[in-house]
């Protein structure tokens, strides 16, 4: 199997051959039907190298990520007393996963619940547990890995899911001044507004295992059950974190918060122009584009539109990544792809730029919990697990984060 540095180098080369095309036609030598095939197979084909480079990229993160946190993570237990790697605690939720609640024995029973009656919501009997601390990064690892938004924005983890009160402040309209010699600086206020971070309840839906896995020591139940419960939560939170109405019902994506920067030009319904894209580049203000996590957010469908589009000099606007962690670029700028956003049609908001974690918030609640229901899929052979998180995100600077709105004819 090649690995990504392999297939990083075939999808630049593929890349290179395929702009020799454009060479051809730029010297005034039009593409005939055969170049015009070889182009779009070219095409097609970097498409497909960039899937499996970031799935495979996204795999090994995972796996090491996982690896790191069964190394590193260490769990006190309710009495006080730290634990190993896979302390006491840790070992019995294994087991309660495995078999529930009456494969444990009286004194793993005990730590079980004196641990829920120390941070659980529900009652433990029912068969819903605190997960461990190793458990839930798992969960939250391969949840950031479906949740595009929680990658770029800036992130607060708590404890506790209070309601935590949130100051914003837009002070970019102020300036300095000018002093004469012998006269007292002017005042100017900052003027702060006040949001607030909730921690909404998100379940992964019902998990079913069948009884035949579960009872196989060869599979880590345990990992399996935690990337299901991330994907779960992931794509649910990502499309409240892009296009989420707020308002104290869920959390307010940072579609729904920002600020139209740019309107199409006419004609522009389901598609996009250089210059439309220059613009909404330009309305963000230069000391956001400045940051590093400058980027664009955009659907995968308005990437595809926008990956045809040339500049004067018959040059793609948008290059792929031919180094090692480095992303596709558009007009200099990174693209985070978005499924949750918008497609292109009309009146669309179909693109974001600016500096995401300037502009937008997530907060997490650190922990979780799982339920484990034998009896619901018994005639199945199988074991229903659910899995519970608490997020809320919300739009802290509108001035960092502006959107392109397709035409409404």
């Amino acid at each position: 199997m090649p690995t990504i540095k392999e297939l990083r180098e075939e999808r630049a080369g593929i890349w290179a051959q395929a702009q020799e095309f454009n060479e051809r036609a730029k010297k005034g030598d039009p593409m005939s039907g055969e170049d015009e095939a070889a182009w779009e197979r070219a095409l097609a084909k970097v498409d497909e190298l960039g899937t499996q480079i970031e799935n495979r990229e996204k795999s090994e993160k995972l796996d090491k990520r996982f690896a790191d946190i069964d190394a590193d993570t260490v769990v006190v237990n309710p009495t006080g007393d730290p634990g190993g790697s896979r302390d006491q605690y840790a070992e019995a939720f294994v087991k309660y996963c495995r078999g529930g609640i009456a494969n444990l024995d009286a004194e793993e029973r005990s730590l079980m619940e004196a641990n829920f009656r120390d941070q659980g919501i529900a009652t433990g009997g029912a068969g819903g547990y605190t997960v461990p601390q190793g458990f839930w990064a798992k969960v939250t690892e391969t949840l950031k890995a479906y949740a595009n938004v929680a990658t770029i924005a800036e992130t607060v983890n708590t404890d506790a899911g209070n309601a935590l009160p949130w100051a914003t402040n837009d002070d970019t309209s102020n300036v300095g001044e000018l002093l004469s010699e012998n006269t007292a600086a002017a005042n100017q206020d900052l003027t702060f507004g006040q949001k607030t971070l909730n921690a909404f309840m998100y379940s992964s839906k019902m998990i079913p295992v069948s009884r035949q896995l579960l009872q196989d020591t060869g599979i880590d139940i345990e990992a399996f059950i935690a990337k299901k419960a991330g994907q779960r939560l992931g794509r649910i939170v990502n499309q409240h974190f892009t296009t989420g109405t707020g308002g104290g019902t869920q959390p307010q994506g940072y579609v729904t918060g920002a600020t139209t920067g740019k309107t199409g030009t006419t004609g522009q319904t389901t598609t996009v122009i250089y210059d439309d894209l220059v613009d909404l580049i330009h309305s963000v203000d230069a000391a956001y584009r400045q940051s590093e996590q400058c980027r664009w957010a955009m659907h995968d469908l308005s990437l595809a539109i926008i990956r045809k589009l040339k500049d004067s000099q018959n040059r793609p606007l948008w290059q792929p990544a031919i180094s090692l962690d480095s992303p596709d670029t558009l007009l200099g700028y990174p693209i985070s792809i978005n499924n949750a956003m918008a497609t292109m049609a009309a009146n669309a908001k179909s693109i974001a730029f600016g500096a995401f974690s300037a502009g937008y918030v997530v907060r997490t609640v650190s922990g979780g919990q799982l339920l484990r229901l034998d009896e619901r899929f018994a005639e199945k052979l199988q074991v229903g697990f659910l899995g519970f998180g608490r997020y809320d995100g919300l739009t802290q600077d509108a001035s960092a984060v502006k959107l392109y709105v397709n035409s409404a004819t």
